[in-house]
């Protein structure tokens, strides 16, 4: 069991876990994910963490096959700016490795904003704290368990 299914048990949430075999070469994790569960790569979900002060990182979770808006992010939070936490910095802060980072069960809580795209989908896969392991979610559950809100933050 990873941080993030422990998480989605102790608050009672319905999910489903889909394995696949990770392949070391591949660095693009998400659209492996896709490919691997033979999967609309619009309802496959990436964790991106997002420096907005120099002392807060912010959780943002964006199909994989687009990008993040950091204006979006920045705006949303009401800081000047937003850019990408180092990814050392994320892993620490997370618990997680880089490709396997979930929204769910990380070291801290993290304010979190949820795509709007996500509304379009009764359910979204993300990353279930493993390389090789996504988890099929309601983005409903990841509202309430992360205490989040959509936000149209994915180009």
């Amino acid at each position: 069991m990873t941080p993030a299914i422990n998480e989605l048990k102790k608050h009672k949430i319905t999910f489903v876990i889909h394995k696949y075999k990770h392949d070391p070469k591949v660095t693009n994790y998400g659209l492996e994910a896709a490919e691997k569960l033979n999967l609309d790569a619009d309802r496959v979900y990436k964790t991106l963490l997002v420096e907005i002060t120099p002392k807060e990182l912010v959780v943002c979770v964006i199909p994989v096959n687009k990008s993040l808006n950091l204006k979006a992010v920045a705006s949303s939070f009401e800081s000047k700016n937003a850019v990408m936490a180092n990814k050392d910095e994320a892993q620490k802060a997370t618990g997680y490795q880089l490709g396997g980072i979930s929204a769910f069960g990380q070291k801290k809580k993290h304010r979190t904003l949820l795509d709007t795209s996500a509304q379009s989908f009764e359910t979204i896969y993300i990353s279930g704290g493993k390389r090789g392991l996504d988890i099929e979610v309601d983005p409903k559950d990841i509202i309430k368990v992360l205490n989040s809100h959509y936000e149209e933050i994915a180009i």
